[in-house]
This record gives C-alpha cells, structure tokens and sequence, in this order.
C-alpha cells in the first residue's frame, strides 16, 4: 500500500529577518521572539559592519538592529542597507532622544523601538515596517512601468512619424503596420518601433 501525502495549502513563506545586538542575551531574546511569532531568523550579528555584510549576502526581508553596536553603529548600518535597497530597518535603542530618532529617520529606518520592549511593542513595528517597505517598492514598480509605456509611446510615435513621412502611410495605418508587425513577429510594439526608427532613419 503506498503513502499518499495530502496537498496542504502552504502559508505565506515566514518572512527572512536578520538580527543585529550587540548583547548576546538581547539578541537571543529578540531571536526568542521573532521566532516565537513565526518569523525564520536567517542571520546574526554582533556589529553594524557585520549586520551590512550578513544582508549582502540573505538578502532578509527585515534587518532589526541595535543603534549602539561597536565597529559600526548602527545608524550607519542602517543608512547603508537603505541605500543598497537590500531591506527595510527597524531599529532598536535604549534612548529615545530627538537627535538620535532624527538620525534613524534620515537614515532610513523605518521604524525605531526603544528598550526594553516587549513583543507586543516589537511585532507591529516589524509589520508596519514590511509593510510600508512593500508599499514602497509597489510605487517604485509603478512608477518604473509608467516611465517603460511612456517610453515605449514616444517610440512608438517617432516611428509612426516616420512610417507617414518616409512611406507614405496615414497616422492608422503606420500604427496598425506596427501593431500587425508586433503580432505577427511576436515582438513587443518598443522593438518594433525601434527596428524601425533604426532602418528607416
């Protein structure tokens, strides 16, 4: 008789984190939490310059870290996985000064817990954070796609204009041309109207 295994529906992957305390029983608390909470610790630091180098390499959905960390703080740390696009930081201190909240939010931070927390004051700030990082890279898509079809038209508009001008074609009939020509060559209309641009020209 031969095992059959069920398909079960399997959740949302747990979201990849990398946690970076520089005192080894914070950090195997905040561990103890994520953990806890379903989150897949993929890697540990003991410093900031540790922390950068961790999220090169995973590529976490998250990196939560301490502000003061010896090597490099963690700020700093934070400023530059922000600006390799690598994760969103959530940041942890002792203090809750103005200057050091400003320097987290310059830096990128998007979010800042201050010690001692409890997981009902660490998890939402996590979510929040992923969440907005996701919101964010939404937009980013968006945008990028709005500047690729905007692109694409103006394309596809010079080589319309040349279609008409060089071939005697009517506006439609250069734009069903180039449509046709897309289709029938499984092309998309931005190589089209650039071959043509580039032959014609």
């Amino acid at each position: 008789m031969t095992e059959q295994t069920e398909s079960i529906p399997t959740a949302q992957p747990a979201r990849r984190v990398v946690v970076a305390e520089d005192e080894t029983l914070i950090r195997l608390d905040i561990i103890e939490i994520l953990k806890g909470e379903g989150y897949d610790v993929v890697g540990e630091a003991d410093n900031g310059e540790k922390a950068v180098q961790l999220a090169e390499e995973l590529k976490p959905d998250l990196v939560l870290m301490d502000v003061k960390m010896p090597v490099m703080d963690g700020i700093s740390a934070a400023e530059k996985i922000v600006k390799a696009r690598i994760a969103p930081v959530v940041l942890l201190t002792a203090f809750s000064q103005k200057e050091l909240v400003e320097r987290a939010r310059d830096a990128g931070a998007m979010a800042y817990v201050v010690k001692p927390f409890s997981p009902a004051d660490l998890i939402p700030a996590i979510e929040i954070a992923l969440s907005r990082h996701e919101e964010i890279k939404a937009l980013e898509n968006e945008v990028s796609d709005l500047q690729e079809q905007f692109a694409t038209r103006k394309l596809v508009e010079r080589a319309k204009s040349l279609l008409t001008t060089k071939m005697g074609l009517t506006e439609p009939e250069a734009f069903r041309w180039i449509q046709k020509t897309s289709m029938d060559r499984r092309l998309s209309m931005r190589e089209v109207a650039e071959t043509i641009i580039n032959q014609v020209n």
